[in-house]
């Protein structure tokens, strides 16, 4: 889930060129020296902070950025220095830094041509913490929500698009964490417990890879639970479905062998 896209990588260079292109001819690249934190004109402060960025060096292009708008807070490049800090963070990894300069920039500039982008760079965030299904699904879920949130407020750019992408991704992840409890659940023969986490994802994660096998493990837990019709409700929403399926066949053979009856009644 955290492996970077290329249409994510794209993204972030198009704006990082954006955002450095008025920069370009304001000082050549500088020694070791341009990172000692002294005072400095904006031009060259900045120009040394992109030099450090392209040479690799992001967390140390973050300070000179962060210097930037330290000493020059009045100056039309503590603006762009803002965002390039958040950009420069979440290349370094430190993703909590990212969030913070970027919710600084909104915060400050809500109505900026470049919030579009500091929404998704938080929400990008987010979805590089994503863990696997074993472990707590707390960031997922901030994942989830930050990137409906560029959705939503910024539908027709290309952030949208990839985050919606990304959106399915994070919706797949959850309906399989919902899966994992609820095969636990039955294992341990909690079907009523098991039956509400399959009915969430077939609900509530309807897109997802997950719902053919939720609908199966309903028809499980429907049988153990005593009501052959309810059992038999959820393998005719699965034949109609997903009628080629492996679990709509296991399906079909578990209600014509313990739900006869009700099969018959149909």
């Amino acid at each position: 889930m955290a492996e970077r896209s290329p249409t994510k990588i794209a993204l972030a260079a198009a704006v990082t060129a954006a955002l450095l292109f008025t920069a370009g001819c304001a000082g050549g690249r500088g020694g070791p020296k341009d990172t000692a934190f002294v005072a400095r004109d904006v031009d060259s402060l900045y120009a040394a902070a992109k030099d450090r960025l392209d040479r690799g060096q992001p967390m140390i292009a973050a300070a000179l950025f962060d210097e930037v708008e330290r000493q020059h807070p009045y100056s039309p490049w503590a603006r762009r220095a803002q965002l390039m800090s958040a950009f420069s963070y979440y290349l370094a990894k430190d993703y909590n830094k990212s969030i913070q300069a970027a919710q600084r920039f909104l915060s400050i500039h809500p109505g900026n041509r470049d919030a579009p982008y500091a929404y998704y760079l938080i929400a990008l965030c987010y979805y590089e913490q994503i863990s696997d299904v074993d472990r707590d699904q707390k960031i997922t879920m901030q994942a989830k929500s930050t990137l409906t949130e560029v959705v939503r407020r910024f539908p027709n750019t290309r952030y949208a698009a990839d985050a919606q992408i990304k959106l399915d991704l994070v919706n797949d992840h959850l309906a399989g964490k919902e899966m994992q409890i609820g095969r636990y659940y039955e294992k341990t023969g909690k079907w009523l417990a098991a039956s509400l986490r399959f009915r969430n994802v077939v609900q509530n994660y309807q897109t997802t890879s997950h719902v053919p096998e939720a609908l199966f493990r309903l028809v499980e837990s429907s049988l153990a639970l005593g009501v052959p019709e309810e059992a038999v409700k959820y393998a005719a929403v699965l034949g109609a479905n997903y009628p080629g399926s492996k679990w709509y066949e296991k399906a079909f053979k578990l209600v014509q062998k313990y739900a006869p009856a009700a099969t018959a009644g149909q």
